[in-house]
């Protein structure tokens, strides 16, 4: 519904507040209750952006502070536990919010949280000996893992670097349990 101004939208609200309460004897609570364009009104998580079913930008941000929470670097838990949390997180979150046609910051949020577990596994090995040898094992060259090993740099910088991004591969990361958000989202849209 159309609402042309404030005092419309409080007559209409009226109106329906009234119908409610006395023909169909439902309670109404009028905290909760608003007369809106539809752009403008979230239920449920859910909003209409240009006639098209989005998560609301406050479910998101829930959705990435949560991420964070679950790739946190100071959270002292093995990383099969973690990224077994982290896939029961995602495929929960999927599960409801799936039905969402917005695609656009799938892909950087799928690359956003790999960055967040490579981070996690560079934390985990803390040692530069262990770093060096985890990555040597992972193909990484000899140069290419010293030079990363021994470097002073923060977890999140080295995350992106040459060594940890060939070492620990997206399919490296998808053999140790990562979820992918594309591929949540593409199964629930049903494209996979």
């Amino acid at each position: 519904m159309l609402v042309k101004s404030a005092r419309a939208g409080h007559r209409v609200k009226a109106s329906i507040t009234t119908y409610l309460a006395r023909r169909l004897k439902l309670p109404v609570n009028e905290q909760k209750s608003q007369v809106v364009k539809i752009e403008q009104c979230v239920f449920l998580g859910f909003t209409f952006k240009r006639g098209k079913l989005r998560w609301s930008d406050a479910a998101f941000a829930d959705f990435k502070h949560r991420l964070k929470e679950l790739t946190g670097h100071s959270w002292g838990v093995s990383m099969p536990y973690r990224l077994d949390k982290l896939g029961q997180y995602l495929r929960g979150w999927m599960g409801y919010f799936g039905i969402s046609e917005y695609y656009r910051p799938i892909p950087e949020l799928d690359e956003w949280l790999r960055r967040r577990v490579r981070m996690c596994y560079w934390k985990q090995w803390r040692l530069c000996r262990t770093k060096i040898r985890h990555l040597l094992a992972l193909g990484v060259s000899l140069r290419t893992a010293i030079i990363a090993g021994v470097s002073s740099k923060s977890y999140w910088r080295l995350s992106r670097t040459k060594a940890t991004q060939v070492g620990m591969s997206n399919d490296w990361l998808k053999a140790q349990g990562l979820a992918s958000i594309r591929a949540l989202w593409m199964k629930a849209q049903g494209y996979a």
